[in-house]
């Protein structure tokens, strides 16, 4: 049986994946961050909830997690030496784009030198896995005559984010063209899904559609409406990823479905599927609004097509009814 390691399993794309691999008869390992409080209500259907695991490290069948952190290249060995996993998966980030803007030294140190921890753990160890890193759309400047961007399109990032992710994507290239390492850059385009973080512009809008529902509050504010984005479904992109690992050779992909929709239209969306008047629940509040801004994203991802058998099946609308659905009957 293969094994694969998944950082940021606690995640929205992590507990996706984690499913898929389980599914494929894979022995899943996670990485969790060591915390005061638990976060793995997105996981807990797969090892049990804590009050059945009073160490707080799951263990069930083919699913195990491992405390460590992407800062710490010493916890990252030691797991790494320990599970000596067939794919490594890399999802770990701080991965909010405003909160960069907040905490740009951490975002750097987690989402950008973690990767280069792990890749030299992975290399010290001489382990012959492969390896798949998260990128992401943030790569790109988003401005006029660049779309649809695809994996020739320049990196011009607008945020620490942007920068952090920017600086895991070379170090991926250089190791691998360096040490002959397997490792493939998904570069994914907004993927979003009921699992995506309440602070989130997606989830934001559907969740405060369930709560002025439940007469709980009246509006919900949102920063830039007229950013646009590509906006895929998280299951889906996962698929996409294990699958970057399964060819014969390492590459970069582009991730996304090719529309572009505004933060407006979702929330339009949003609300006539809940029966609500868009105009009358959804303000604006500057202090949502970004220091600097992506204004227009839309992915082109053929080679994905071509070369991964790859295409996205959830379009914009059934996405939006799939979020929606799920926080209103939640």
């Amino acid at each position: 049986m293969k094994k694969a390691l998944i950082t940021g399993i606690t995640g929205q794309d992590g507990s996706y994946l984690a499913e898929l691999l389980l599914k494929k008869g894979y022995i899943v390992h996670g990485v969790v961050r060591r915390s005061s409080s638990f976060n793995r209500s997105r996981i807990e259907h797969l090892y049990g909830s804590p009050d059945k695991d009073p160490a707080g490290l799951g263990t069930a069948g083919n699913f195990h997690l491992h405390y460590g952190d992407m800062t710490d290249f010493i916890s990252l060995t030691n797991i790494l030496s320990k599970v000596m996993p067939d794919e490594v998966y890399n999802l770990a980030a701080q991965s909010h784009v405003q909160i960069s803007f907040e905490t740009p030294l951490y975002t750097t140190s987690a989402t950008g030198v973690g990767v280069l921890n792990l890749l030299e753990a992975i290399r010290v160890l001489g382990l012959k896995c492969k390896v798949y890193q998260a990128s992401t759309s943030e790569l790109f400047s988003g401005e006029e005559g660049e779309a649809p961007q695809n994996e020739k399109t320049p990196f011009k990032p607008k945020s620490p984010y942007g920068v952090a992710k920017l600086y895991g994507f070379e170090m991926a290239r250089i190791y691998r063209e360096s040490y002959g390492m397997f490792i493939a850059n998904g570069i994914l385009f907004n993927h979003e899904s009921p699992r995506r973080g309440e602070n989130f512009v997606t989830r934001k809008i559907t969740k405060g559609i369930a709560a002025i529902l439940k007469g709980e509050k009246d509006s919900i504010y949102l920063g830039n409406l007229n950013a646009s984005r590509d906006w895929g479904y998280a299951p889906e992109y996962m698929e996409a990823a294990w699958r970057m690992l399964q060819q014969k050779k390492p590459d970069d992909f582009v991730v996304a479905t090719g529309e572009t929709h505004t933060v407006k239209e979702f929330a339009q969306k949003a609300c006539q599927l809940a029966g609500l008047d868009f105009k009358k629940v959804i303000k604006t509040n500057k202090a949502y609004l970004r220091p600097n801004e992506v204004n227009y994203l839309c992915g082109d991802a053929s080679k994905a097509k071509k070369v991964l058998g790859w295409s996205p099946k959830v379009r914009f609308n059934e996405l939006v009814k799939i979020m929606v659905d799920y926080d209103t009957k939640k």
